[in-house]
């Protein structure tokens, strides 16, 4: 398999925008996260969160098949590219595998707390907690595009209550919050 350095080296090949490098890396930490939890192979879940959206900048009307078809040209685990194929998809009650639901899963609550995170007074992840993402998460006109349903099944797929997904996920992006600038 792939090392993780070569995976960042892959990304910062094709991902030149400073915010979608932060959100790949949150994406990252995430799945790493759940992978420990789940007792699933860390270093593949991580790969996946770090190179799901590497086509988005320069082909986002192709995304993921461009990232697809590299990553096969490149040799990389065929459950990495069914698990950024997948996440470009919109019903996880359907995904096979827990690698799949987990990207799924990570992608848009990352963004979502990030979000949370830049609207607090000094910026810091550190200070967000599980009510403030819930409570912004009832004001539609906050981080709107991101949806609300996909959140909510996000945690559903993962067997996780909705705190319990949002607590996960600010301690995994706190692990690397220097790295996110949060």
């Amino acid at each position: 398999m792939k090392t993780r350095n070569e995976a960042e080296k892959l990304m910062k090949e094709h991902v030149s925008s400073d915010s979608l490098r932060k959100h790949m890396y949150a994406v990252e930490a995430i799945m790493r996260f759940y992978a420990s939890k789940f007792g699933e192979d860390e270093d593949l879940f991580a790969i996946t969160g770090l190179l799901h959206d590497m086509d988005y900048e320069k082909f986002p009307d192709k995304h993921p098949q461009v990232a697809i078809s590299l990553l096969s040209d490149l040799g990389y685990d065929n459950r990495i590219m069914q698990a950024i194929d997948y996440h470009a998809k919109y019903n996880p009650k359907e995904f096979p595998t827990l690698l799949d639901k987990t990207l799924w899963a990570s992608d848009e609550i990352s963004g979502f707390v990030t979000a949370v995170t830049l609207v607090r007074p000094n910026k810091s992840i550190n200070e967000v907690e599980v009510s403030s993402v819930k409570k912004k998460m009832k004001d539609k006109a906050f981080a709107r595009a991101i949806s609300r349903d996909d959140l909510l099944l996000g945690a559903e797929v993962l067997g996780l209550t909705l705190d319990d997904h949002i607590e996960n996920v600010i301690f995994a992006m706190q692990g690397i919050s220097d790295n996110l600038g949060l």
